[in-house]
């Protein structure tokens, strides 16, 4: 069959219905239980659900949609048959759905269940038969401890009554009761015109049940819908007659919102503003959203509603909006759904397994309740939105907290136990229980309030039912109602999106190769500039947004996109939504309000409004009337109350011609360019490659739309999950892949190392929907029944309880191998233990709930690239995993779980701080040890060294540390990366002074070490006198990973003991640079800080790293100054700072004599004295060498360093104390240098205080 692309079937004859369908019992084959709607025999024999069966369709078949026996069955009722007695109330009852077929496209059905006599003997007998059983085992059950029946009851509500009471009330007695049992009748439709199909059901129903014949036998008005009445045309009404009257329907034209004919209304009278914007959020994020409610219509029009919502979005996912009771196991299907599951007025929502709570929206849609997953965000100027609904549906009539008489409300369900009266839709109506009186003044304290601000606001009805007296609307008032109300509500919600991606375009990554290739390397390619989309978007919005970017359906929206070039092949959707992204550009370009976060109230609603209004004024076609066919006399009589079977000779086949308008308001050419452009909208035919394409897209990732709708065997259930195992796996490919590109850039990840950074939401985002992963692998399949606690992921509790006692006996250093950092003599390797991780997570205080703490225990693996391998060591426990899982379960398919695993694995590949920088509050244990030079007597060292620690979230303070130790743990709040550490002592005893190698500072929770190096002496008279030092750091990549490393990334350069230059006389110390390596350390030191400000704010690294690092800004300028400087007698050192402090000394005698040059060299000259005295001055023990990288730090912080360059150029002490070929006396080089550090003007550097201590300038 060809598949529609946008609603069924080739539009060949373009009719208005496919199929007329009758559901219901078959007295051939007479009772068969339905035993997949679960069992049933505790009820009793009328409450069961029996087989129902396709009983006739008209046509047999059309090859444009080939009729679908097990799914249309299943959906017309979806309970099976219903039987009820003549003391049960019997209203018919109208419901539409949806088929799904495997390449996404739809087809509609629309049924109405009546309930008939049963006339055929044998079943009454049947029923007769199946009531003695059950009375039979029921006395065995429960026999009363007394005779007297009511003794019973007087006890109150205990369990013998409630079943006594509903037993004698629903026997049957074939001598005294008439049994009735439901039936169906069915439209099968390519576009979802409900409102009409609805009509035209219930006056075929009412024709049967009235006592006047209808005025044409059945036949003719059935052959009429189905092969006189054409479909709308876009953009056209079309009238036809029903059995009493005639009905309208309206299609919106290709540049308005597609077709949408539920009625928005009611879903917000069920639900209420707040609850209605909540379940839409979390559509959009695409969680599993499962509604609940007893009416078939009511989880329709909720799916429906949401779905039509998201304009320019589709829901890429598994769509079930009625899930017949056969399907349940799907609930556990480990993807995101949108499912609507009937319930039976009487069990609550606690009966029901659901899996996977964490991740769910659960909507209770009669009870006006929703359960919302867990850290949902906030849609987008949420407030402002809510309001902007509200004062529409105020305008209407409905109060925005929605209509609580609507709800059938939990303590209404208390009262009413009796099971007719809950099946009964009116239940409202019994008295006996009114509402709480209280409730209702609030209410009307609401609505009065809201009539205020209607009145403010100046919308009033009115207003605006006058200003239609004009327009003669040719249907009725109620329905041009729910037409206005529909409209604008999706009017506003569109605006939301048209305003919030009003330019997206700019950031779609276009392709660059051919189709062709693009496509089948479509899972890696980035397709749109998330991160600079992002970096534009007012602050409150990102916690949405940047999860939305990551969704399915925003990915298959930009896939259309680059799939759809020129205008003429634009999916109809894409058309309509960037025609009005275009005006808003227009509009921003005159009043450029783009990129604020004002709120955008909604102007499309009038324009909108009337396109509809002028249509139901003037109806553009009317068909064919239904007129007599040729039947044989006789034939088409039928007894009063019950739907006849057919005469299906004269329905099988249509008249030869189809279109037959009986008034043609439009010419020729006019009907042939509408019958393409409908051809086109349904079709596609006219690019196969195309059609293959869009196919191909909307499949990717969403490999099940609908499951299949049949009678359910083993082996589909077992190819079912299947395929979420796959599609499972194929996420986590998907998801791993892209958290490395992002994390490394694409280029890198093909070399297999690259640059790492990410910005902080972004990370933030692609680690949750991780998590999300994770939950869904963990929970697909899980024994319900058997793990109650909240939470799959718990699993890991399970574990630890279970192998606490093996594992710890063990001391766990797994396969002895312990955990080495690089040079790290001193510090004892952290052990590697799940249970010890588990333990931290456990006794973090802020972390209240169960998935919080299985999200943490995720971060933390990942931080410590451990997350492969603590989940393979979980799952290697077998029987745990047959315990909790079913045979089908992901975590059970070994080949799908091994690789799983290693694509978790490449994850080591990258440093992740996802842990660290989220609990910024928590305390950590950090490990600290110091390695002083083994070579020179640090065993003498007398006085007490102290060490200060700094990171990106704060800093440590002084702490002391035993002197002969020099190792210590201590916790203090989480520091974030660590940066720089200050370290010293007080220069007591008679010998004080101590050559430090390198100082390593572990998080003990998350593994990460710094080193810092030193190689200097902290002394009085050694080195250049200093007694403190800041030391720089970097992480250490440790070892462990290299043997599971696949990415070969070369291992971070280990800093060899911190080259900070003395210029002894000892040629070997450092090798002399010449001029020019020296101008490309001074280019790399100032091209890494400029970069470093052109990063977003979020992926910025140490800024300290880039000025006092080993090739940073300081050692470069150090460089600068050593090259060509004269070093005199032996043995005694001569510092930069020497020579600085004479320049010092000479600016100042100048300004004493006087003789003082220009204005603009006086103040650097005065600027640069006061900043050498500062220095001086400092209370700190800093060296000579600490000194000049203060100086250096403070002139970069204020714009100075190339005036000083500038000044010390000039100067004749430089002339005294260089050589002729010293760098600084070569006058192009010193310009070009000069040149380039003015480009550091533009930045503002702050730095880390542990640089700037005790300097206030």
């Amino acid at each position: 069959p060809i598949s529609g692309g946008s609603g069924g079937g080739s539009s060949a004859p373009g009719r208005f219905a496919d199929y007329f369908v009758i559901c219901g019992l078959d007295t051939e084959t007479g009772l068969e239980p339905d035993e997949l709607s679960g069992e049933n025999f505790d009820q009793t024999p009328l409450r069961r659900t029996f087989k129902s069966k396709v009983l006739a369709r008209y046509p047999e078949n059309v090859e444009w949609n080939p009729f679908d026996q097990d799914a249309v069955g299943m959906l017309c009722m979806p309970k099976g048959l219903a039987f009820k007695t003549q003391a049960d109330s019997r209203e018919p009852q109208f419901h539409s759905f949806i088929i799904t077929r495997e390449d996404g496209s739809r087809t509609f059905g629309f049924s109405l269940t009546f309930y008939e006599e049963v006339t055929s003997k044998q079943i009454c007998t049947a029923m007769q038969t199946l009531y003695q059983m059950h009375n039979a085992e029921y006395d065995i059950l429960h026999t009363p401890p007394t005779n007297d029946k009511d003794s019973c009851s007087s006890t109150g509500d205990c369990n013998g009554t409630s079943i006594s009471k509903l037993q004698r009330f629903n026997s049957y007695d074939i001598s005294r009761d008439t049994l009735y049992v439901s039936k169906c009748i069915c439209l099968i439709t390519p576009m979802s015109f409900m409102k009409a199909c609805k009509k035209v059901l219930e006056q075929l129903h009412q024709a049967v049940t009235s006592p006047q014949p209808p005025p044409l036998p059945l036949e003719s008005y059935i052959y009429n819908i189905l092969y006189e009445v054409p479909l709308p045309p876009a953009g056209r009404s079309l009238k036809f007659s029903g059995v009493y009257g005639p009905i309208i329907c309206q299609r919106p034209s290709t540049n308005e919102l597609p077709l949408f004919d539920f009625p928005v209304k009611e879903v917000f009278e069920l639900l209420g503003v707040e609850n209605v914007v909540q379940l839409f959020t979390c559509a959009l994020l695409e969680f599993q959203i499962l509604l609940y409610s007893q009416h078939y219509q009511r989880l329709m029009t909720v799916a429906e509603t949401i779905t039509a919502l998201m304009f320019p979005f589709q829901w890429q996912h598994v769509y079930v909006p009625i899930l017949p009771a056969s399907l349940l196991h799907f609930l556990d299907a480990p993807v995101p759904y949108l499912m609507g599951l009937h319930s039976n007025g009487l069990d609550d929502r606690s009966k029901l397994e659901l899996p996977q709570e964490a991740n769910l929206c659960f909507v209770d849609v009669d009870n006006h309740f929703i359960e919302l997953p867990e850290d949902l965000p906030q849609f987008p100027n949420k407030l402002e939105f809510v309001q902007e609904i509200s004062e529409i549906l105020t305008a209407f009539g409905i109060p925005p907290e929605g209509n609580l008489h609507y709800s059938e409300s939990a303590s209404k369900m208390k009262s009413l136990r009796a099971c007719d009266l809950v099946s009964d839709k009116r239940n409202g109506n019994v008295a006996g229980s009114p509402l709480n009186s209280y409730e209702l003044l609030k209410e009307n304290e609401t609505i009065a309030r809201l009539q205020a601000l209607v009145k403010r606001t100046g919308v009033s009805l009115e207003k605006e039912t006058s200003s239609k007296k004009d327009l003669k609307i040719q249907c009725d008032e109620e329905e041009f109602k729910i037409y206005q109300l529909n409209i604008q509500i999706r009017e506003i919600f569109a605006n939301r999106f048209t305003q919030m991606f009003a330019d997206y375009e700019v950031f779609v990554i276009q392709p660059s190769q051919d189709k062709e290739s693009w496509f089948t390397n479509r899972e890696q390619m980035q397709n749109f500039d998330k991160a600079s989309f992002l970096s534009d978007q007012p602050e409150p919005y990102l916690p949405f947004l940047s999860r939305f970017l990551e969704t399915q359906m925003f990915a298959s929206f930009i896939d259309n996109k680059i799939m759809c070039h020129d205008e003429d092949d634009k999916d109809p959707i894409l058309r309509v939504f960037d025609s009005r992204v275009d005006k808003i550009r227009l509009l921003n370009v005159r009043t450029p309000t783009l990129r604020t976060s004002m709120y955008q109230k909604c102007t499309t609603i009038d324009e909108a409004e009337k396109s509809i209004e002028l249509r139901l004024a003037k109806i553009d076609h009317t068909a064919v009337h239904p007129h007599l066919l040729d039947m044989k006399i006789g034939q088409g009589k039928y007894e009063l109350g019950f739907f006849p079977k057919l005469q299906s000779d004269v329905l099988s086949t249509g008249p030869s011609s189809v279109y037959r308008w009986t008034k043609r308001n439009a010419p020729a050419q006019w009907r042939r360019k509408d019958r393409q452009k409908q051809h086109t909208e349904h079709l596609r035919l006219d690019n196969d490659q195309r059609e293959k394409y869009i196919q191909e897209a909307r499949n990717l990732g969403s490999t099940i739309r609908q499951p299949k709708l049949s009678n359910l065997s083993p082996s589909v259930i077992a190819q079912t999950n299947w395929k979420f195992v796959e599609g499972l796996l194929k996420e986590c490919r998907n998801k791993t892949k892209r958290m490395l590109v992002e994390k490394m850039g694409r280029e890198a990840v093909e070399l297999g190392h690259g640059e790492v950074n990410i910005t902080g939401v972004e990370e933030n985002t692609l680690i949750a929907s991780l998590c999300d992963l994770l939950e869904r692998i963990w929970s697909h399949g899980l024994q319900v029944k058997q793990v109650r606690n909240k939470y799959s992921y718990m699993l890991l509790n399970g574990f630890l309880l279970k192998e606490d006692s093996v594992l710890l006996d063990l001391g766990i250093l797994l396969d002895s191998e312990r955990r080495k950092s690089d040079t790290s003599p001193g510090m004892s390797p952290l052990r590697i233990s799940l249970v010890q991780d588990m333990r931290h997570i456990q006794n973090i205080s802020e972390i209240k709930t169960d998935v919080g703490k299985a999200r943490a225990w995720v971060r933390l693996s990942m931080e410590k690239k451990l997350l492969s391998r603590h989940l393979k060591q979980l799952l290697s426990d077998h029987e745990l995993t047959k315990k909790l899982y079913k045979r089908y379960a992901f975590l059970r398919c070994d080949d799908e779980k091994e690789q799983f695993l290693y694509h978790l694995l490449s994850f080591n590949a990258v440093d992740y701080f996802c842990f660290t920088n989220v609990f910024t509050t928590i305390l950590i244990p950090y490990h600290i040890l110091i390695v002083p030079s083994k070579k020179l007597g640090g065993s003498m060292f007398t006085a007490n060294p102290w060490i200060c620690i700094s990171g990106e979230l704060g800093e440590t303070g002084v702490l002391q540390i035993p002197r002969n130790l020099l190792e210590m743990t201590f916790e203090c709040q989480n520091l974030g990366k660590l940066t720089t550490v200050q370290i010293g002592h007080d220069n007591s005893g008679l010998y004080a002074k101590w050559l430090v190698e390198y100082v390593m500072v572990r998080n003990e929770i998350t593994g990460h070490t710094y080193k810092f190096p030193c190689g200097r002496w902290l002394g009085k008279g050694m080195d250049d006198g200093s007694l403190e030092r800041v030391l720089v750091g970097e992480l250490l990549t440790s070892n462990t990973e290299a043997d599971e490393r696949q990415c070969r990334t070369p291992p971070l350069q280990q800093s060899p003991s911190m080259i900070r230059r003395l210029v002894t006389i000892s040629p070997n110390n450092k090798p002399k640079l010449n001029t020019g390596q020296i101008q490309e350390a001074i280019g790399e030191a100032v091209n890494g800080i400029v970069k470093h400000f052109h990063k977003p704010e979020k992926e910025r690294g140490s800024l300290t790293l880039l000025l006092c690092g080993e090739s940073g800004l300081v050692s470069a300028l150090e460089q600068v100054f050593q090259h060509g400087f004269k070093s005199p007698r032996l043995f005694k050192n001569v510092f930069i700072w020497d020579f600085l402090e004479k320049a010092q000394t000479y600016y100042e005698t100048l300004e004493q004599n006087e003789m003082v040059p220009e204005e603009n060299w006086q103040t650097r000259a005065r600027n640069f004295c006061r900043f050498i005295t500062a220095i001086n001055n400092n209370p700190r023990n800093i060296g000579k060498d600490g000194k000049f990288q203060m100086l250096v730090c403070l002139g970069a912080r204020d714009h100075l360093l190339h005036h000083w360059i500038a000044l010390l150029a000039d100067c004749p002490i430089t002339a005294q104390m260089y050589e002729d070929t010293a760098l600084i006396k070569d006058h192009t080089l010193v310009n070009s240098l000069i040149r380039v550090l003015q480009t550091l003007q533009e930045f503002n550097i702050t730095l880390e205080a542990s640089l700037v201590k005790g300097i206030d300038i």
